[in-house]
């Protein structure tokens, strides 16, 4: 009775002994999980970070560009309104020549 119980008394030690060779084997996983953990937490902020600083080189880069656009729709209308303004110049001064020839016509005429 008495080895059976020395027995089972080391069998209980041994078992004891491997669980917590596991239970320190856990912990030293869980600390490196924790670490690996703490590491993608800031990879991650890092990345939406940038995400959100990439966004606002967008953002940066879209009002750019609107502004540009204004410019050249802003100078477009003004060379539009200069062609049209060069054209109506042009129309008056063929009249005028018209009007200059019907006179040396009709003064050729009377002589």
């Amino acid at each position: 009775f008495i080895q059976r119980s020395e027995w089972s008394l080391q069998l209980m030690t041994q078992r004891a002994l491997e669980a917590e060779h596991s239970v320190e084997k856990l912990k030293q996983e869980i600390f490196i999980l924790q670490g690996k953990l703490e590491s993608y937490k800031m990879e991650n902020e890092n990345l939406r970070a940038g995400q959100t600083t990439d966004l606002g080189a967008v953002k940066h880069n879209i009002d750019f560009a609107l502004q540009n656009l204004h410019k050249i729709i802003t100078d477009t209308n003004l060379s539009i309104r200069q062609l049209i303004s060069g054209a109506m110049s042009l129309h008056l001064v063929t009249e005028v020549l018209k009007s200059t020839s019907k006179i040396s016509e009709a003064e050729a005429e009377k002589e």
